[in-house]
């Protein structure tokens, strides 16, 4: 467990916010790489990551804040105190979707191009961000004496064998860039990379879920699960009312 990862003359960084940004960087980077082969402008691509970073963060911690409002009623103050983790990748997909439109409208960006870009951008930062995760203790794996375990810490600090649920998740995701990125040039329409971004992530998510030590529930089922389950068939069943509209435009 590393909290803090660099402390140098009174100056500490917090590994997940370190991480979180690092990830953000390094995938804003690799969006406008990667923008001239979707034909959208390089510079507008990076102008509207950057201004919806920020949304997407105030989205995740909200998301967050919801799942585990009987803490955050009584201590207000670490609301807003993100060093010690504490967001949801679903937040900020929620909220920076709708909050997209009239920005992407405004810098002539195709909303579907775009997102293909930045849904590699979020899942890259998520990479690093579950790294964060690991180091800080937060979204901790159950405790099992399986092959897959490995000596963790919680976020209390306490050390026993778990699964390594930061890591599956990161690995999910990398897996999933790696695919997008390969198919990139080979997708149906613009937007078909997003939308099987969200589909799959979603599909693992469902699974990593389980190797969670503590999981929300609302009523017994797993919030997490049943926003997996909504996002997945919403994200299909967009993918084939266009799949199917563009190949009877063509018929």
């Amino acid at each position: 467990m590393r909290p803090v990862l660099v402390e140098w003359r009174g100056l500490r960084v917090p590994a997940y916010p370190a991480l979180l940004y690092l990830g953000t960087v390094l995938g804003i980077f690799a969006a406008r790489s990667l923008a001239e082969r979707t034909a959208v402008d390089p510079a507008r691509v990076v102008a509207a990551m950057l201004l919806l970073f920020p949304v997407a963060l105030v989205g995740a911690r909200l998301l967050f804040v919801t799942y585990h409002w009987h803490f955050f009623r009584w201590h207000h103050r670490r609301i807003l105190q993100r060093a010690d983790g504490g967001a949801s990748v679903y937040g900020g997909l929620l909220l920076t979707v709708p909050a997209s439109v009239p920005l992407l409208a405004g810098l002539g960006l195709p909303f579907g191009a775009f997102w293909d870009l930045a849904s590699l951008t979020m899942l890259i930062g998520l990479i690093f961000t579950k790294v964060g995760c690991l180091l800080n203790g937060c979204c901790g794996g159950r405790v099992t004496d399986g092959p897959m375990a490995l000596v963790l810490p919680d976020h209390q600090g306490i050390r026993q064998r778990r699964i390594p649920a930061q890591l599956l998740e990161a690995g999910a995701a990398l897996a999933i860039v790696a695919g997008a990125i390969a198919l990139l040039d080979r997708r149906a329409f613009p937007g078909a990379i997003f939308l099987g971004a969200v589909t799959t992530y979603s599909l693992a998510r469902i699974g990593l879920e389980a190797t969670r030590e503590t999981v929300d529930r609302v009523a017994g089922i797993s919030v997490n699960q049943a926003v997996s389950v909504a996002l997945a068939a919403l994200a299909l069943g967009i993918f084939a009312i266009v799949w199917l509209g563009s190949h009877h435009g063509l018929a």
